[in-house]
């Protein structure tokens, strides 16, 4: 995970082109021409061994006769040239190439990055179109000659693709519609720079304020995952993110995986890892400019609104047609219509005629004159239930359309935010859609196409959203007293089963691992393969009962006529069993029968058959399932995927993906189901995907949910030895609990117990009391600022980290007694947090304790802490800038090992610095 030497790739001092070419339509000759035709002020130089002058400029025989060193290089050569090359710029003091060259062997790539490795020299490529940096006058790509840097316009979207030929059709497109980039890049191969770095890189990059990616594949690399996704996330926090991942159906993941020859990945798990990342996907490139043009216009208003409340919409429009196409828009893409109250209705009456449509959309008729329009907008704009507001515009011979936009652009700069438009129309509407474009109001062609838009801003909410959670404290759900849970723990049941050579548990061995799990399981009985002893264990059980079959070859028993329902008698169940191991013979006489399991017929009538499971993605690692279960389960299909670990909210936003949601909620005389039973079971899975990382494939199917609970019918577990699961190959990094803590601390009022651990999203409500309780002056010794309050969004950035990149230790103790903020019975009374840059290089860190428990080396404790962490993560150092006038915090830093840095960040302030590795 770096970025080191990437500012070389875009803002280079110098260029070397590395088999500039005199042959025309060639790629050399291509990027030589392109890069000349830029206005890139450092020096360039071109590269050929046969020529002296290429293209009418001075060419050099070889990179040792250049006349510098060049910060970038370009390399356009045969592959059998590439390591080499690689190996003498880096030698050079080269930083940064791009290998346009295609068709390098394994061995040559290996031995490309293994020169590159030597030297730190950072490589985009191979086989790739190459670069644009509008804002350098760069062009460092074989694009067309109409779309070198002279031609593409400089603005403040990034486009990363894996593929050249779309980046070149992209830049094509956007041309044509004035649309300009910060940066243009092709990833090719992505042999070394890869999406994590790219978004590592542009997230702060100042020129760019949206990311548009267009993906392919992601690699399969050990822990590029757990990479790609906390650069994502990073990046999400600070700009949109917005993605066009092809592979959709099998054909299309085939067809990427045999492009870019890396795993495509099942896209359900795709979707679920952008939507965790907080970034947007759209279907199409077309898509990417809408959802950039529409986020950046609404960002500022959506930052702290709700979802929901955005997913209302209010229709306004001159003729009944658009409203209509808009509403239809809007049933099928999930926006709610905003139903209008009497008093809003009443207030609209007082500028409308008496035929207007007296509801959503609201129709104020064709012959509409100006001040009906400022009346109707300004009216729905000040009542906050009216939702966003899209106001459509067919032209008119009675007012002309400019003259309307005019009178309106005053009205909505008072309500930033909360208008879409569209003008329907080309001429008659341009000038209006200029007037509009200007005054920061999305304008968009078509009603679809805007609604199409507002529905991407609901859906890139929802998934910042999920970024911002703070999950209540609860313990895990307790099991019901009439439900047995099994004696064998969860590592002895998989202990059990690879000592015997089997990669699946039996059916019970199945149900007594979800039982140690704390999932609720339908008590069974296992006997021989004889009706006798079946009726005999349903006699024990109780009437009526389910029989299925048990033979370690057989998992689906179903398909094999292996289960019967609702046995009322010993003779049905006599009868059943006898007729199964007939049936069971002729269809697969090659499984090995070990016998039956019996347990009671749960009968919950209104209950939902659901399915809960796990399996291990190549890509991302383990995974969680959850949808509409039973026999139907794959004919339906109505699933949604989410990456642990889960908590409460996160499985809440899993199982709201599924259509089986709606009726989980309830309907008619059906009372919701208890969702906090089926949350748990959700969460109790991927707790599970952490601790056994053997187990490579669970499923729960049927899982009963009603407003009685959950209870697990059936189950399926697949182990491995080879342990291809576990929290390392999870794509988040677990809550990480090993690194807790605790000590006793002496204080003047006795000894405490103080726990050391990292920071939890449940401690929101603790951390807002201990920054609360802390004093206006030391919060500014810490942030340089006083201040009063703290957003809610702040608060759950600071307590929902990624442990990946941040860290961030609390002390903790029990709350004395008759004290509390609501956040349970502990208190937070210190913290000591690190953000580390993306090349492990530096970890810069904060500290504030409580202003009551000052001086009680509660500081020293936590900060040491860090420290030995951080050298633990293989860190180079930990720094920090101080005030100059926190005398007690530079002592701290001192007596820690800590130096002043020479390096003054701000006035007033000193840099100090600890070396770890």
């Amino acid at each position: 995970m770096s970025i080191r030497n990437l500012d070389d790739l875009f803002d280079p001092s110098s260029v070397a082109v590395i088999g500039a070419s005199t042959r025309e339509g060639s790629v050399g000759y291509t990027v030589w021409r392109n890069i000349r035709s830029g206005t890139f002020a450092g020096p360039i130089w071109a590269v050929n061994a046969g020529h002296g002058s290429v293209q009418g400029d001075k060419a050099y025989a070889s990179v040792a006769d250049l006349p510098g060193v060049p910060a970038l290089a370009v390399i356009c050569t045969p592959p059998a040239t590439v390591p080499g090359l690689i190996a003498e710029l880096g030698a050079r003091g080269t930083r940064a190439a791009v290998v346009l060259t295609a068709g390098l062997t394994a061995e040559q790539r290996q031995a490309m990055l293994e020169s590159a490795r030597t030297h730190v020299l950072r490589i985009l490529g191979p086989n790739c179109l190459g670069l644009l940096s509008p804002p350098a006058g760069l062009n460092a790509s074989f694009a067309p000659d109409p779309l070198s840097s002279a031609h593409v316009a400089a603005g403040s979207l990034a486009f990363v693709s894996q593929s050249g030929a779309l980046a070149t059709a992209m830049l094509d497109w956007a041309r044509a519609r004035g649309i300009g980039f910060s940066r243009v890049v092709s990833l090719g191969e992505g042999a070394d720079v890869d999406f994590g770095d790219m978004l590592d890189w542009l997230a702060s990059d100042a020129k760019t304020r949206a990311v548009l990616i267009y993906a392919e594949s992601l690699s399969p690399a050990q822990g590029a995952a757990r990479k790609f996704m906390s650069a994502a996330r990073a990046a999400a926090r600070n700009k949109p993110v917005l993605m066009v991942k092809a592979g959709r159906s099998s054909e299309g993941q085939r067809a990427a995986a045999s492009h870019t020859g890396a795993l495509a990945g099942s896209d359900l798990v795709i979707e679920a890892a952008i939507r965790r990342a907080g970034m947007l996907r759209v279907d199409t490139l077309q898509d990417l400019f809408v959802a950039a043009e529409t986020l950046t216009r609404f960002r500022p208003a959506v930052r702290g609104a709700d979802a929901e409340a955005l997913a209302r919409l209010t229709l306004v429009t001159n003729g009944g047609g658009a409203g209509v196409l808009a509403a239809d828009a809007a049933a099928r893409l999930g926006l709610e219509l905003a139903t209008l109250s009497p008093e809003l209705v009443a207030a609209l009456d007082a500028g409308l005629p008496a035929n207007w449509s007296r509801g959503n959309p609201v129709d104020i008729i064709g012959d509409a004159p100006v001040e009906r329009y400022v009346h109707t907008l300004r009216t729905l704009l000040a009542a906050p239930a009216a939702g966003k507001v899209l106001f459509m515009h067919a032209p008119t011979a009675i007012v002309p359309a400019r003259d309307i936009a005019a009178a309106l652009v005053p009205v909505l700069k008072e309500f930033p935010g909360r208008l879409a438009s569209c003008w329907l129309g080309a001429g008659a509407v341009a000038e209006a859609r200029a007037l509009f474009i200007e005054a920061g109001v999305p304008v968009y062609d078509t009603p679809e196409q805007a609604v199409q838009a507002l529905t991407m801003l609901v859906n890139y909410r929802r998934n910042q959203e999920q970024l911002l959670e703070a999950p209540a404290d609860a313990p895990p759900p307790a099991l019901p007293d009439d439900h047995e849970r099994a004696a064998p723990g969860v590592r002895e049941l998989v202990d059990a089963a690879l000592a015997a050579g089997r990669e699946w548990l039996t059916e019970p061995e199945a149900k007594q691992l979800l039982a140690a799990c704390g999932v609720p399981v339908v008590p069974t009985r296992t006997v021989i393969a004889s009706p006798i002893a079946a009726v005999a264990a349903a006699t024990a059980l109780g009437f009526p009962v389910v029989l299925k079959l048990l033979a370690p070859e057989i998992t689906h028993k179903s398909d094999v006529g292996g289960v019967m329902l609702d046995l009322g008698s010993p003779a049905e169940v006599a009868d059943a069993a006898t007729r199964m191991l007939e049936r069971v013979a002729a269809r697969r006489p090659d499984a090995h029968i070990e016998g039956f399991t019996l347990q009671p017929m749960v009968r919950r009538r209104r209950a939902l058959e659901l399915i809960a499971g796990t399996h291990i993605d190549p890509l991302f690692g383990p995974v969680i399932l959850f949808g509409a279960g039973g026999t139907r389960v794959e004919v339906v299909a109505d699933r949604a995927v989410g990456l642990p670990p889960l908590n409460e909210p996160l499985a809440r936003a899993l199982v709201a993906r599924t259509q089986v949601a709606k009726l989980l909620a309830g309907w008619r005389d059906v009372p919701p189901a208890d969702m906090a039973a089926l949350h748990g079971v959700l969460i109790a899975l991927s707790r599970l995907m952490a601790e056994e990382p053997r187990i490579s494939e669970l499923d729960i199917n049927p899982l009963l949910a009603d407003a009685d609970g959950v209870i697990a019918l059936d189950a399926r577990v697949r182990v491995s030895a080879a342990a291809p699961g576990g929290e390392a190959r999870f794509a988040i990094r677990p809550y990480p609990a090993e690194l807790t803590e605790s000590y006793v601390w002496e204080t003047p009022a006795g000894p405490r117990t103080v726990t050391l651990r990292p920071i939890r999203p449940e401690d929101e409500v603790r951390h807002r009391d201990l920054l609360e309780r802390t004093s206006a002056e030391d919060i500014r010794m810490r942030i340089f600022y006083s201040r009063r309050t703290i957003e809610r969004s702040e608060l759950a950035r600071l307590t929902q980290i990624d442990y990946e990149r941040e860290m961030a230790f609390v002390a903790t103790a029990p709350m004395p007694a008759g004290e509390g903020p609501g956040g349970g019975d502990e208190e937070t009374l210190a913290v000591v947090r690190t953000v580390t840059d993306p090349n492990n290089h530096e970890a810069e860190f904060g500290i504030l304790v409580r202003s009551d428990l000052q001086g009680a080396r509660l500081g020293q404790r936590l900060l040491t802490k860090m420290i030995h962490y951080q050298r633990s993560r293989g860190t180079k150092r930990l720094v920090a800038t101080v005030l100059r006038e926190n005398t007690r915090m530079l002592a701290l830093a001192k007596e820690l090992g800590m130096v002043s840095d020479s390096q003054q960040v701000e006035p007033g302030t000193v840099r100090v610095v600890l070396e770890l590795n």
